[in-house]
């Protein structure tokens, strides 16, 4: 249908342009599985992680590599095709081309044509900076930009590695403000800690911080704000502080005390295990050691599949494949609703799509 009402907007030209012959040859040919180029972040409290752990070709020139945008439609950080046909295309244009073919009818219908996530791999060689970030209401207020909620998946962790997250018991606006001016905010924060497997999820009003030694996966909306609260009082390449948002931050906060800031689910061999349902996206967890039939006909959106361990091949179409490795993510269009996988020896996988 969609490209059927495509090739009926083309006719409403009396001339036909390079560019619309380059779109019809295009829609001639059926969406598949997207990979992005990744979107590398040099900020003071990277490592050399995904690198190490996850083969990234980071250019030189980065010498903190903390973290790589897989899927980002970000102004200025929108991800680029790198296979198949499509290869050189940004996501926006993809959007904007095939709509509900690529995103979802229900999802496009709602977002138009901004990517509704960023999905990213963050590796913490030092503490993050305490934040907290604005909701929808705020956000659209103050930054015309969507509020933040996430998701983080511990892939990686040293043995004492820690999470700040929320609050150790309830406080008071005044409460936080005397501690955040006596430089003893750690005293009220609640800590916990990190483990291989172990998530969090951040819901947007939530202060936090990823600790040393961490790498892992983070599920968001695709939104860029961030309030930082505090830094440890650390400097920049330049020798200046990086600039707090103290007031911004004040306004967003939740101060209450929250139980189960951690959660963790038992890992079962060849069977999806869900990780989270939220309004903003769901995720589940698939190891598997043999073959998997996926069928996504029940779900009206996108899938995003990220590979954090092992390796496997997509199969789609006749006879059409695609690899999918370690510290690799890759975007599955609305409309391929079935495939397989097959592992090489085994694999583990987040699939992540909105509801």
């Amino acid at each position: 249908m969609l490209k059927y009402k495509f090739f009926l907007f083309l006719r409403a030209f009396p001339v036909i342009s390079n560019w619309h012959c380059f779109w019809i040859n295009k829609f001639m040919e059926s969406l598949y599985p997207l990979k992005f180029e990744p979107i590398y972040k040099d900020y003071i409290w990277g490592g050399t992680k995904l690198r190490d752990k996850f083969n990234k070709n980071v250019p030189a020139n980065i010498t903190h590599c903390a973290e790589s945008w897989e899927i980002s439609s970000i102004d200025e950080n929108i991800s680029i095709v790198t296979n198949g046909f499509l290869e050189g295309n940004n996501l926006q244009e993809l959007i904007e081309i095939y709509m509900g073919d690529l995103v979802g009818d229900k999802v496009y219908d709602k977002f138009g044509d901004e990517f509704p996530l960023l999905i990213k791999f963050i590796d913490a060689s030092a503490m993050l900076s305490i934040q907290v970030h604005p909701n929808n209401e705020v956000a659209k207020e103050r930054h015309h930009a969507f509020g933040k909620t996430e998701m983080w998946y511990i892939m990686d962790s040293e043995p004492k590695s820690e999470i700040i997250v929320g609050f150790n018991k309830n406080i008071t606006k005044e409460e936080y403000q005397d501690h955040l001016d006596e430089n003893t905010l750690k005293e009220i924060l609640n800590t916990e800690k990190a483990d291989k497997h172990d998530m969090f999820f951040i819901p947007s009003g939530r202060v936090h911080a990823i600790g040393k030694g961490i790498l892992l996966a983070e599920i968001q909306q695709a939104s860029d704000v961030t309030y930082r609260i505090y830094d440890w009082d650390r400097v920049d390449k330049s020798g200046k502080p990086r600039e707090l948002h103290t007031d911004l931050a004040l306004d967003v906060i939740d101060f209450k005390k929250h139980d189960n800031y951690k959660y963790s689910k038992k890992n079962i061999f060849n069977k999806d295990v869900d990780l989270l349902k939220s309004e903003f996206f769901n995720v589940s967890r698939l190891s598997f050691n043999k073959n998997i039939e996926r069928d996504y006909n029940l779900i009206d959106s996108f899938i995003v599949m990220l590979c954090f361990e092992g390796d496997c091949i997509i199969h789609y179409g006749e006879g059409l494949k695609e690899t999918l490795s370690k510290g690799e993510t890759i975007l599955i269009p609305a409309d391929l609703k079935e495939i397989m996988l097959e592992p090489i020896k085994s694999a583990m996988i987040l699939e992540i799509f909105i509801e």
